[in-house]
Protein backbone atom coordinates (compact mmCIF):
# COMPACT_ATOMS: atom_id res chain seq x y z
CA UNK A 1 0.00 0.00 0.00
CA UNK A 2 1.82 3.46 -0.90
CA UNK A 3 0.47 5.99 0.98
CA UNK A 4 0.84 9.74 -1.01
CA UNK A 5 2.33 12.72 0.61
CA UNK A 6 -0.61 14.45 0.68
CA UNK A 7 -2.29 12.33 2.89
CA UNK A 8 0.67 11.71 5.23
CA UNK A 9 0.18 15.75 5.52
CA UNK A 10 -3.22 15.37 5.96
CA UNK A 11 -2.81 12.94 9.02
CA UNK A 12 -0.17 14.89 10.62
CA UNK A 13 -1.94 17.93 10.43
CA UNK A 14 -4.70 16.62 12.71
CA UNK A 15 -2.14 15.69 15.21
CA UNK A 16 -0.79 19.22 15.29
CA UNK A 17 -4.31 20.32 15.71
CA UNK A 18 -4.64 18.12 18.66
CA UNK A 19 -6.43 15.44 17.28
CA UNK A 20 -6.14 12.07 17.89
CA UNK A 21 -5.29 9.25 15.13
CA UNK A 22 -7.22 6.41 14.38
CA UNK A 23 -5.59 2.89 14.18
CA UNK A 24 -6.22 3.16 10.37
CA UNK A 25 -4.22 6.48 10.23
CA UNK A 26 -1.49 5.07 12.27
CA UNK A 27 -1.76 1.89 9.17
CA UNK A 28 -1.15 4.49 6.97
CA UNK A 29 1.96 5.91 8.29
CA UNK A 30 3.75 2.50 8.72
CA UNK A 31 3.21 2.48 4.84
CA UNK A 32 4.32 5.97 4.22
CA UNK A 33 7.78 6.65 3.20
CA UNK A 34 8.24 10.26 4.59
CA UNK A 35 10.73 9.25 7.81
CA UNK A 36 11.33 13.24 8.19
CA UNK A 37 7.77 14.19 8.34
CA UNK A 38 6.96 11.67 11.19
CA UNK A 39 10.10 12.69 12.98
CA UNK A 40 9.71 16.28 12.86
CA UNK A 41 5.59 15.30 14.00
CA UNK A 42 7.18 12.59 16.65
CA UNK A 43 9.27 15.89 18.16
CA UNK A 44 6.49 18.14 18.21
CA UNK A 45 4.93 15.95 20.74
CA UNK A 46 7.58 15.20 22.87
CA UNK A 47 8.19 19.08 22.87
CA UNK A 48 4.07 19.14 24.42
CA UNK A 49 4.74 16.28 27.03
CA UNK A 50 8.34 18.10 27.85
CA UNK A 51 8.62 21.57 26.98
CA UNK A 52 12.13 21.71 29.29
CA UNK A 53 14.81 20.74 26.47
CA UNK A 54 15.67 18.07 29.01
CA UNK A 55 16.07 13.85 28.55
CA UNK A 56 16.30 11.62 31.18
CA UNK A 57 18.24 8.26 31.91
CA UNK A 58 18.32 6.15 34.59
CA UNK A 59 21.37 3.84 36.92
CA UNK A 60 20.17 0.53 37.17
CA UNK A 61 20.50 -3.15 36.82
CA UNK A 62 18.66 -6.24 34.65
CA UNK A 63 18.82 -8.55 37.08
CA UNK A 64 17.99 -12.28 35.80
CA UNK A 65 16.97 -14.68 38.87
CA UNK A 66 16.93 -17.64 36.72
CA UNK A 67 17.46 -18.86 32.71
CA UNK A 68 15.23 -21.96 33.60
CA UNK A 69 11.70 -21.19 31.40
CA UNK A 70 9.55 -23.48 30.04
CA UNK A 71 7.83 -21.98 27.11
CA UNK A 72 10.55 -22.10 24.43
CA UNK A 73 9.97 -18.90 22.68
CA UNK A 74 11.64 -19.04 19.27
CA UNK A 75 12.95 -15.58 19.75
CA UNK A 76 14.60 -16.08 22.63
CA UNK A 77 18.35 -16.91 23.07
CA UNK A 78 18.33 -16.70 26.66
CA UNK A 79 15.94 -19.36 28.32
CA UNK A 80 17.13 -22.77 29.02
CA UNK A 81 14.84 -25.98 29.83
CA UNK A 82 14.55 -27.51 32.99
CA UNK A 83 17.25 -30.05 32.34
CA UNK A 84 19.70 -28.56 30.38
CA UNK A 85 23.30 -28.54 32.11
CA UNK A 86 23.89 -24.68 32.03
CA UNK A 87 20.75 -23.66 34.06
CA UNK A 88 20.52 -21.57 37.06
CA UNK A 89 18.35 -20.10 39.76
CA UNK A 90 20.71 -17.60 41.85
CA UNK A 91 21.42 -18.06 45.21
CA UNK A 92 20.77 -14.86 47.69
CA UNK A 93 24.09 -14.29 48.14
CA UNK A 94 24.52 -13.77 44.23
CA UNK A 95 22.16 -11.56 44.06
CA UNK A 96 22.93 -9.57 47.19
CA UNK A 97 26.32 -8.73 45.46
CA UNK A 98 24.45 -8.07 42.05
CA UNK A 99 22.55 -5.18 44.29
CA UNK A 100 25.49 -3.82 46.19
CA UNK A 101 27.51 -3.49 43.27
CA UNK A 102 24.09 -1.66 41.62
CA UNK A 103 24.40 0.43 44.43
CA UNK A 104 28.08 1.22 44.71
CA UNK A 105 27.69 2.91 41.11
CA UNK A 106 24.69 5.13 42.18
CA UNK A 107 21.65 2.71 41.19
CA UNK A 108 18.29 3.05 42.26
CA UNK A 109 16.52 0.41 40.98
CA UNK A 110 16.73 -3.20 39.82
CA UNK A 111 14.81 -4.29 36.90
CA UNK A 112 14.36 -8.29 37.91
CA UNK A 113 12.84 -10.93 35.39
CA UNK A 114 13.61 -14.74 34.81
CA UNK A 115 12.29 -17.30 32.66
CA UNK A 116 8.74 -18.70 33.54
CA UNK A 117 9.88 -21.54 36.45
CA UNK A 118 7.81 -24.61 36.09
CA UNK A 119 8.21 -25.21 40.09
CA UNK A 120 8.91 -21.85 41.60
CA UNK A 121 5.77 -21.17 43.24
CA UNK A 122 4.69 -17.56 44.83
CA UNK A 123 6.36 -18.07 48.50
CA UNK A 124 9.49 -18.02 46.76
CA UNK A 125 8.79 -15.50 45.05
CA UNK A 126 7.46 -13.47 48.19
CA UNK A 127 10.72 -14.38 50.14
CA UNK A 128 12.99 -13.22 47.67
CA UNK A 129 11.05 -9.89 47.67
CA UNK A 130 11.21 -9.68 50.73
CA UNK A 131 14.83 -10.77 51.49
CA UNK A 132 16.04 -7.76 49.23
CA UNK A 133 13.77 -5.29 51.11
CA UNK A 134 14.84 -6.21 54.37
CA UNK A 135 18.52 -5.18 53.37
CA UNK A 136 18.17 -2.61 50.29
CA UNK A 137 16.77 0.62 49.85
CA UNK A 138 16.31 0.18 46.53
CA UNK A 139 13.41 0.28 44.14
CA UNK A 140 12.63 -3.55 42.82
CA UNK A 141 11.05 -3.08 38.71
CA UNK A 142 10.10 -7.06 38.44
CA UNK A 143 8.51 -9.93 37.30
CA UNK A 144 6.74 -9.35 33.70
CA UNK A 145 3.39 -10.50 32.76
CA UNK A 146 4.27 -13.80 31.89
CA UNK A 147 6.10 -14.42 35.23
CA UNK A 148 2.92 -13.64 36.32
CA UNK A 149 0.55 -15.28 34.65
CA UNK A 150 2.76 -18.06 35.68
CA UNK A 151 2.82 -17.76 38.95
CA UNK A 152 -0.75 -17.93 39.29
CA UNK A 153 -0.96 -21.54 37.19
CA UNK A 154 2.36 -22.42 39.51
CA UNK A 155 0.64 -21.92 42.63
CA UNK A 156 -3.21 -22.25 41.53
CA UNK A 157 -4.09 -18.59 42.74
CA UNK A 158 -6.15 -16.05 41.07
CA UNK A 159 -4.42 -13.10 39.91
CA UNK A 160 -5.33 -10.16 42.21
CA UNK A 161 -4.40 -12.65 44.77
CA UNK A 162 -1.16 -13.01 43.56
CA UNK A 163 -0.57 -8.90 42.93
CA UNK A 164 -1.65 -8.09 46.43
CA UNK A 165 0.88 -11.25 47.90
CA UNK A 166 3.91 -9.79 45.25
CA UNK A 167 2.80 -6.10 46.51
CA UNK A 168 3.23 -6.72 49.97
CA UNK A 169 6.36 -8.51 49.61
CA UNK A 170 7.83 -5.62 48.22
CA UNK A 171 7.19 -5.60 44.79
CA UNK A 172 7.55 -1.77 43.39
CA UNK A 173 6.50 -1.66 39.70
CA UNK A 174 5.75 -3.89 36.80
CA UNK A 175 7.70 -4.46 34.23
CA UNK A 176 6.63 -4.56 30.47
CA UNK A 177 8.46 -7.58 29.15
CA UNK A 178 6.26 -10.70 27.28
CA UNK A 179 4.34 -7.73 25.34
CA UNK A 180 6.35 -9.17 21.91
CA UNK A 181 3.28 -8.57 19.37
CA UNK A 182 -0.33 -7.85 21.36
CA UNK A 183 -1.24 -9.54 17.97
CA UNK A 184 -2.42 -13.90 18.90
CA UNK A 185 -1.89 -14.45 15.43
CA UNK A 186 1.50 -13.83 16.16
CA UNK A 187 2.19 -14.44 19.48
CA UNK A 188 0.83 -18.28 18.01
CA UNK A 189 4.03 -18.62 15.67
CA UNK A 190 6.84 -17.00 18.11
CA UNK A 191 5.49 -18.15 21.64
CA UNK A 192 2.68 -20.66 21.50
CA UNK A 193 2.91 -21.32 25.32
CA UNK A 194 3.52 -17.77 26.36
CA UNK A 195 0.97 -15.85 27.95
CA UNK A 196 -2.09 -14.74 25.35
CA UNK A 197 -2.58 -10.87 24.39
CA UNK A 198 -5.19 -10.57 26.79
CA UNK A 199 -3.54 -12.26 29.96
CA UNK A 200 -0.71 -9.76 29.38
CA UNK A 201 -3.33 -6.93 29.38
CA UNK A 202 -5.43 -8.26 32.15
CA UNK A 203 -1.61 -8.55 34.35
CA UNK A 204 -1.33 -5.05 33.99
CA UNK A 205 -5.14 -3.68 33.93
CA UNK A 206 -5.21 -5.70 37.69
CA UNK A 207 -1.36 -4.14 38.31
CA UNK A 208 -2.94 -0.36 37.86
CA UNK A 209 -5.98 -1.20 40.07
CA UNK A 210 -3.94 -2.05 42.79
CA UNK A 211 -2.01 1.10 41.82
CA UNK A 212 0.92 -0.25 40.46
CA UNK A 213 2.37 1.48 37.83
CA UNK A 214 3.88 -0.29 35.08
CA UNK A 215 5.65 -0.21 31.53
CA UNK A 216 4.37 -1.03 28.15
CA UNK A 217 6.77 -2.48 25.32
CA UNK A 218 6.41 -3.46 21.44
CA UNK A 219 8.99 -5.93 20.29
CA UNK A 220 9.11 -5.90 16.75
CA UNK A 221 10.63 -6.58 13.20
CA UNK A 222 9.72 -10.57 12.79
CA UNK A 223 6.55 -11.65 11.29
CA UNK A 224 4.26 -9.43 12.53
CA UNK A 225 2.61 -6.97 9.67
CA UNK A 226 2.73 -3.44 10.11
CA UNK A 227 -1.37 -3.01 10.61
CA UNK A 228 -0.58 -5.74 14.13
CA UNK A 229 2.04 -3.21 15.16
CA UNK A 230 -0.72 -0.54 14.68
CA UNK A 231 -2.81 -3.26 16.51
CA UNK A 232 -0.55 -3.03 19.48
CA UNK A 233 -0.41 -0.19 19.67
CA UNK A 234 -4.31 0.92 19.56
CA UNK A 235 -4.37 -2.55 22.90
CA UNK A 236 -1.75 -0.03 24.83
CA UNK A 237 -3.77 3.41 24.14
CA UNK A 238 -7.27 1.49 25.03
CA UNK A 239 -5.51 0.41 28.11
CA UNK A 240 -4.37 3.59 29.59
CA UNK A 241 -7.37 5.42 28.23
CA UNK A 242 -8.92 2.52 30.95
CA UNK A 243 -6.14 3.08 34.15
CA UNK A 244 -3.89 5.69 33.59
CA UNK A 245 -1.01 3.64 34.83
CA UNK A 246 1.68 2.94 32.10
CA UNK A 247 4.36 5.25 32.88
CA UNK A 248 6.77 4.80 29.67
CA UNK A 249 6.62 2.76 25.93
CA UNK A 250 9.47 1.19 24.87
CA UNK A 251 9.82 -0.75 21.51
CA UNK A 252 12.67 -2.16 20.49
CA UNK A 253 13.84 -4.87 17.21
CA UNK A 254 13.83 -8.25 17.01
CA UNK A 255 17.63 -9.83 17.61
CA UNK A 256 17.69 -12.80 15.76
CA UNK A 257 21.49 -14.13 16.55
CA UNK A 258 21.31 -17.37 18.42
CA UNK A 259 17.24 -17.65 18.09
CA UNK A 260 15.14 -20.51 15.94
CA UNK A 261 13.42 -17.38 14.72
CA UNK A 262 15.71 -16.22 11.47
CA UNK A 263 14.76 -13.37 9.94
CA UNK A 264 16.56 -10.12 8.75
CA UNK A 265 16.64 -7.60 11.16
CA UNK A 266 14.64 -4.59 11.37
CA UNK A 267 16.69 -1.54 9.43
CA UNK A 268 17.60 2.00 11.59
CA UNK A 269 14.96 3.32 9.59
CA UNK A 270 12.23 1.14 10.46
CA UNK A 271 12.96 1.76 14.00
CA UNK A 272 13.07 5.39 13.81
CA UNK A 273 9.80 5.44 12.11
CA UNK A 274 7.87 2.87 14.71
CA UNK A 275 9.54 4.77 17.41
CA UNK A 276 7.84 8.31 15.67
CA UNK A 277 4.60 6.39 15.17
CA UNK A 278 4.37 5.23 18.68
CA UNK A 279 5.18 8.98 19.91
CA UNK A 280 2.31 10.20 17.56
CA UNK A 281 0.07 7.56 18.24
CA UNK A 282 0.42 6.74 21.72
CA UNK A 283 -0.67 10.29 23.32
CA UNK A 284 -1.93 9.37 26.56
CA UNK A 285 1.57 8.02 27.73
CA UNK A 286 4.02 10.63 28.91
CA UNK A 287 7.38 9.02 28.18
CA UNK A 288 9.01 6.84 25.32
CA UNK A 289 12.33 5.47 25.76
CA UNK A 290 14.99 5.75 23.14
CA UNK A 291 15.23 1.96 22.84
CA UNK A 292 19.90 2.28 22.24
CA UNK A 293 19.87 -2.00 23.17
CA UNK A 294 19.16 -3.06 20.17
CA UNK A 295 20.07 -0.24 17.43
CA UNK A 296 23.71 1.36 19.09
CA UNK A 297 24.05 4.20 20.71
CA UNK A 298 24.12 6.81 17.91
CA UNK A 299 20.85 5.56 17.05
CA UNK A 300 19.44 5.82 19.76
CA UNK A 301 20.76 9.79 20.07
CA UNK A 302 19.16 10.31 16.68
CA UNK A 303 15.79 8.87 18.42
CA UNK A 304 15.93 11.53 20.51
CA UNK A 305 14.87 13.76 17.88
CA UNK A 306 12.25 11.32 16.42
CA UNK A 307 9.74 11.63 19.83
CA UNK A 308 11.76 9.83 22.54
CA UNK A 309 12.74 11.94 26.12
CA UNK A 310 14.32 9.26 27.95
CA UNK A 311 17.47 7.71 26.74
CA UNK A 312 16.98 4.32 29.30
CA UNK A 313 19.33 2.53 31.22
CA UNK A 314 23.32 2.48 31.74
CA UNK A 315 22.29 -1.38 31.43
CA UNK A 316 24.92 -2.43 34.25
CA UNK A 317 23.88 -5.79 33.34
CA UNK A 318 21.83 -7.30 30.77
CA UNK A 319 21.68 -11.03 29.72
CA UNK A 320 18.47 -11.21 27.43
CA UNK A 321 18.90 -9.32 23.92
CA UNK A 322 22.59 -9.53 24.36
CA UNK A 323 22.45 -13.13 24.36
CA UNK A 324 20.72 -12.62 20.86
CA UNK A 325 23.75 -11.06 19.48
CA UNK A 326 23.05 -7.13 20.98
CA UNK A 327 25.99 -6.27 22.64
CA UNK A 328 26.01 -2.04 23.32
CA UNK A 329 27.48 -1.01 26.46
CA UNK A 330 27.36 2.52 27.53
CA UNK A 331 28.76 4.12 30.97
CA UNK A 332 26.43 7.13 33.00
CA UNK A 333 29.17 9.52 31.04
CA UNK A 334 28.55 8.14 27.10
CA UNK A 335 24.54 8.74 28.10
CA UNK A 336 25.08 12.36 29.32
CA UNK A 337 27.12 13.38 27.00
CA UNK A 338 24.95 11.61 24.21
CA UNK A 339 22.00 13.59 25.27
CA UNK A 340 24.06 17.32 25.36
CA UNK A 341 25.60 16.50 21.74
CA UNK A 342 21.75 16.26 20.65
CA UNK A 343 21.11 19.57 22.35
CA UNK A 344 19.37 18.33 25.29
CA UNK A 345 19.65 18.69 29.21
CA UNK A 346 20.22 15.11 31.12
CA UNK A 347 18.55 14.68 33.96
CA UNK A 348 19.15 11.41 35.92
CA UNK A 349 15.71 9.40 37.36
CA UNK A 350 14.49 6.67 38.90
CA UNK A 351 12.30 4.02 37.79
CA UNK A 352 9.04 5.90 37.84
CA UNK A 353 10.75 9.04 36.51
CA UNK A 354 11.24 11.26 39.77
CA UNK A 355 14.33 13.22 38.62
CA UNK A 356 17.16 12.49 41.06
CA UNK A 357 19.90 14.81 39.73
CA UNK A 358 20.42 17.78 37.33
Amino acid sequence: MDVAAETVCELLDKVFQGERLTQDDAIRLFYSDDLLALGLAADFIRQKFHPGGSVTYIVDRNINYTNVCNVECSFCAFYRAPREQDVYLHAYEVLDKKIEETLALGGTGILMQGGLHPELKIEWYEALLRHIKSKYSIWIHGLSPPEIVNICKVSHLALPVVMERLIAAGLDSLPGGGAEILADRVRNIISPRKCTSAEWLAVHEEAHRQKLRSSATMMFGHVETLEERAEHMQKIRDMQDQTGGFMSFICWTFQPENTLLQCDPATGADFLKTLAISRIFLDNIENVQSSWLTQGLKLGQVALRFGANDMGSVMIEENVVSAAGANYRATEEDLRRLIQDAGFHPLKRDTIYRILEN
